[in-house]
């Protein structure tokens, strides 16, 4: 299933909005990234060429069936190059540079979602070179799953096999060419990648 659209939300983890100096949102913030850039279980990271500063964010994605209901999870990384993020949020610009380039969502493998309550406190941790710099749990979302998917399903033209990113805990950081990541949703799955 082609995946067309990924919709990611901003800021719905209260540590990682503080953390960039940002405000809590009272309704959920979200932002488009093209299908295109998902790489779906590589095992590497292309950090461009004209990229200078580019973080992790480790994520919960969730995926559409082709009746528009959530039946997989897998672990995302929602790549934003922070430079130009900074830049685009203090000009009022969109952020599309920053976190919709060639490679931008890498994806782990997909696990079976039967009912929100089964992804309502999973783990997340992220470890860059074998240090632990990311680590959260699905309850701590501001707006949890089920909210997000009736919310962007009601704003926006979903179809089928889009991917909603749902946030991202705090600890997030640059990554350098040659480091090493590993991401984990507890008791679902993990991931590797190296960045070249």
């Amino acid at each position: 299933m082609i995946i067309r659209n990924i919709w990611g939300v901003g800021r719905n983890y209260a540590e990682h909005a503080q953390e960039l100096g940002n405000e809590i949102p009272v309704h959920p913030m979200i932002f488009l990234k093209a299908g295109s850039c998902a790489t779906i279980n590589s095992n590497e990271i292309a950090i461009p060429e004209w990229a200078t500063e580019v973080h992790h964010e480790v994520e919960l994605a969730l995926k559409f069936s082709s009746h528009l209901h959530i039946i997989e999870g897998a672990i995302a990384l929602d790549l934003t190059e922070r430079k130009l993020q900074t830049a685009a949020k203090k000009n009022g610009t969109p952020w599309t540079l920053a976190k919709s380039f060639h490679g931008s969502c890498p994806i782990s493998s997909f696990f079976t979602i039967r009912r929100f309550e089964e992804i309502a406190d999973l783990n997340i941790r992220l470890w860059v070179n074998d240090e632990l710099r990311q680590e959260g749990t699905t309850a701590q979302m501001i707006f949890k799953p089920d909210v997000l998917v009736e919310y962007i399903k009601h704003h926006f033209p979903v179809c089928p096999g889009d991917l909603i990113l749902t946030g991202t805990p705090k600890g997030v950081g640059a990554m350098q060419r040659g480091d090493t990541l590993r991401a984990e949703i507890e008791g679902q799955l993990t991931h590797s990648w190296r960045v070249i």
